[in-house]
């Protein structure tokens, strides 16, 4: 009986199903024991990974990733699982693995290292072991960097120790590990102008923020000096950013070994931080902060005159009592005073307790000097404080203001500056009134950085004209009585 052309049709699509549905069950045999084998090599790696280095775990990962590559069920499989995902981690390990050095900031140069990293004090070294050899020939795999961030100043540099940074794919070129430590490190240098008070800041502190205040404590420092006074100095600030006991590096003759390492200090700009650089936003007004809870400062503000228009706010004026001295000092006392100021007279020395003059400016809602490193205790201030900055004569508003006009307005304060006439000028006293110290000043400057500081930084005082000073009296407290606290 011939069969209906519907039956036939039928019966060869129920041949052709089985066919397939055959085939299938082989595939699915095949991926089965593919699937199992890359889930084995993962356990494995997982297992391995308690006591092995990640870089002897990437021919196992490297053969996972081959054979689920090849399969689209396995491609599958790993996107809605992530078990066999690990073509990026690989690549992620060997951009870790790397050295990152960056020399292209002309403030700084900083290596940061994920991985096996091994730190020998002693002999300057910091060593990256990695687990495979560059296929790129250009890659560079070794520098030597000095880790104090005033690059761009061969005086300050001069003196600071070059540090050996590279990458070695060979556990016989590297020493053993004598300490292991679960914390990160960073190494870098208190030398170069360490000990004037405004470098102590734009040069260590402000970039030690910068570069440790995101792991909130838990980093181990590192540090090459020989000024061991200098540690005992801002010990509350170094023991705010670090927990851990501080290392000595010159002399430290253990192989010391870290998962992740930072040679160098970032450093942004005179003074301050770009936010838009800065591990998690950080800025000039949460390194004020940070000052203010390592030296446990009462005040977060000033004092608000539009609430209280009776209250006297207080005027910290700083005298110099070496180079650019204010030498009219009771007469500029008595004229704020009788602007309604409480006037503290105040200085901190080389010898200076650092935490009992803090107390000092930050009892204070204004603070008037004479351009010198006597102003860095701005950061001491509270937030929303004025901040007055004389300008000695000589074309020195630039330099001036670069110091700690942005940085002090990054911080959350209000800056006023006063440039001084020549008959405020000692100057007058020392050279004709037909010189080119008077007439020509940026000729002064055309003859380089030590001669024009001799002239009008070195041998330089201030005697102010009080009438014309007022006025920025007057608008201090004009801003005293509108601020609003910063959130």
């Amino acid at each position: 009986v011939e069969r209906p052309p519907q039956a036939i049709q039928k019966m060869g699509y129920h041949k052709i199903l089985a066919k397939k549905l055959g085939q299938m069950e082989a595939r699915k045999l095949g991926l089965s024991l593919l699937l199992g084998f890359c889930v084995g090599v993962l356990t494995c790696v997982v297992v391995m990974s308690v006591s092995t280095s990640e870089s002897s775990l990437l021919p196992f990962l490297h053969l996972c990733v081959l054979l689920c590559s090849r399969v689209r069920f396995c491609k599958l499989f790993v996107r809605s699982t992530g078990v066999c995902a690990v073509d990026g981690t690989m690549k992620d390990m060997k951009a870790r693995e790397k050295p990152v050095c960056d020399l292209s900031n002309y403030r700084t140069d900083v290596c940061e290292m994920d991985g096996d990293v091994r730190v020998h004090g002693k002999s300057s070294s910091v060593v990256l072991v990695t687990g495979h050899q560059s296929q790129d020939s250009g890659v560079k795999s070794s520098w030597r960097i000095k880790p104090y961030a005033r690059k761009f100043d061969k005086a300050a540099m001069q003196h600071i120790g070059e540090v050996s940074v590279r990458s070695s794919t060979s556990l016989g070129d590297v020493p053993r590990c004598t300490v292991n430590h679960s914390v990160p490190a960073m190494v870098f240098a208190i030398g170069g102008y360490s000990g004037n008070y405004y470098h102590d800041f734009t040069d260590v502190l402000i970039p030690l923020f910068i570069t440790s205040r995101q792991f909130d404590g838990e980093v181990q420092f590192l540090i090459a000096t020989q000024k061991f006074w200098w540690i005992g100095k801002y010990k509350p600030i170094l023991t705010k950013l670090s927990r851990h006991e501080i290392i000595f590096f010159d002399d430290d003759d253990q192989v010391r070994c870290f998962r992740h390492v930072v040679v160098g200090l970032h450093s942004h700009k005179p003074m301050s931080i770009d936010p838009a650089r800065a591990p998690n936003g950080y800025s000039m007004v949460d390194f004020s902060k940070l000052m203010r809870s390592a030296y446990s400062l009462e005040r977060d503000s000033p004092i608000r005159l539009g609430e209280n228009p009776a209250a006297k706010p207080r005027l910290l004026l700083i005298p110099r009592n070496g180079t650019r001295r204010l030498v009219n000092l009771e007469e500029i006392v008595r004229a704020a005073e009788k602007l309604d100021y409480e006037v503290v007279v105040a200085e901190a020395g080389t010898r200076t307790n650092v935490a009992s003059f803090t107390r000092v400016v930050n009892s204070c809602d204004v603070m008037v000097g004479v351009h010198g490193a006597g102003l860095t205790n701005f950061v001491f201030l509270p937030t929303d404080a004025v901040i007055i900055q004389i300008v000695p004569y000589g074309n020195l508003q630039n330099i001036s203001r670069s110091c700690f006009m942005e940085s002090s307005e990054d911080a959350g304060l209000h800056y006023l500056d006063y440039c001084i006439g020549v008959e405020e000028s000692s100057l007058i006293e020392q050279y004709p009134r037909d010189h080119p110290v008077f007439g020509d000043p940026k000729s002064i400057h055309r003859l380089g950085w030590k001669k024009m500081a001799a002239v009008y930084l070195d041998h330089q005082d201030v005697k102010l004209d009080v009438e014309r000073f007022k006025p920025l009296l007057l608008k201090a407290r004009h801003l005293l009585h509108h601020h609003h606290q910063r959130q």
